[in-house]
């Protein structure tokens, strides 16, 4: 069993960028965890990037959203050469759909309830 917490990515001091990823992929999944292992490594090579948050409904919609810290840092993560060669294959091969967002955010707050001692 991990000991890694799960958690939301600390809000960060506006304004910043989150890119929102949604997608619905394909039955066929082979190679997308490793190359999904990859991009995570290297997304935070990029100065600017400031986190990540990604979730997966049963139903099969998954949601990654990528905070950054201006749009250069954006336009460095998309036009990444592994990134687009992921990109590719996953319209070729894992992705039924998906959708891209790309917000600016104005305002940001974090809330973590303190354990109490008994």
């Amino acid at each position: 069993m991990s000991d890694h917490r799960v958690a939301p990515v600390t809000a960060h001091e506006p304004p910043y960028y989150a890119v929102v990823f949604t997608s619905v992929r394909t039955e066929d999944g082979d190679g997308y965890g490793d190359t999904a292992e990859r991009l995570e490594e290297l997304v935070t090579e990029v100065p600017g990037f400031l986190g990540m948050d990604q979730a997966r409904t049963p139903g099969g919609l998954g949601i990654t959203v990528g905070y950054f810290r201006d749009l250069a840092a954006i336009e460095e993560w998309r036009s990444d050469l592994e990134h687009r060669a992921a990109q590719k294959r996953g319209r070729a091969q894992w992705y039924e759909a998906y959708t891209v967002h790309v917000a600016k955010v104005e305002r940001s707050h974090t809330f973590e309830r303190v354990p109490t001692r008994e």
